[in-house]
């Protein structure tokens, strides 16, 4: 939380407003759209996901994995007290992601990236709640 100086004597805490909760939801629930989406094409063994997991060369063990995670994370997103650590863990995803698109299948990683950031902004805006989440369970 920032503070602003208000008639050079009063200080103010400055809170973020209704519209950026908002957008943050918006972005929320786009991103659980992709991601689950995407999970769900893997573990319904969409033919081009088996492919391009067979070309990774893991196995398709990693397929089940992988759309496993995103759809867990999908669905963590838009659940309030979980969307925090929802967005932390679908960027580590994410990063595993851009890496393997640039590095092992030698293509594009820009969706990736692109979501990793989405991610990440998501993972900013949730951080206090995040932090209670975890310091409720630690305590416990």
């Amino acid at each position: 939380m920032s503070t602003i100086l208000k008639n050079n004597s009063e200080t103010v805490a400055h809170t973020p407003g209704r519209a950026s909760s908002i957008g943050v939801w918006i972005l929320q629930v786009v991103l659980a759209a992709i991601i689950a989406g995407g999970g769900i094409s893997k573990l319904a063994g969409d033919p081009v996901m088996v492919d391009m997991f067979a070309d990774i060369g893991a196995g398709q063990w990693l397929r089940y994995l992988v759309g496993a995670l995103e759809v867990a994370g999908g669905v963590g997103l838009l659940i309030p007290a979980l969307a925090g650590l929802a967005s932390l863990g679908l960027a580590a995803l994410l990063t595993g992601a851009v890496i393997t698109d640039q590095f092992v299948l030698e293509q594009s990683p820009w969706l990736p990236l692109a979501l990793l950031v989405v991610a990440a902004v998501i993972a900013r805006a949730r951080w206090p709640r995040t932090e209670a989440v975890v310091g409720t369970l630690l305590r416990r």
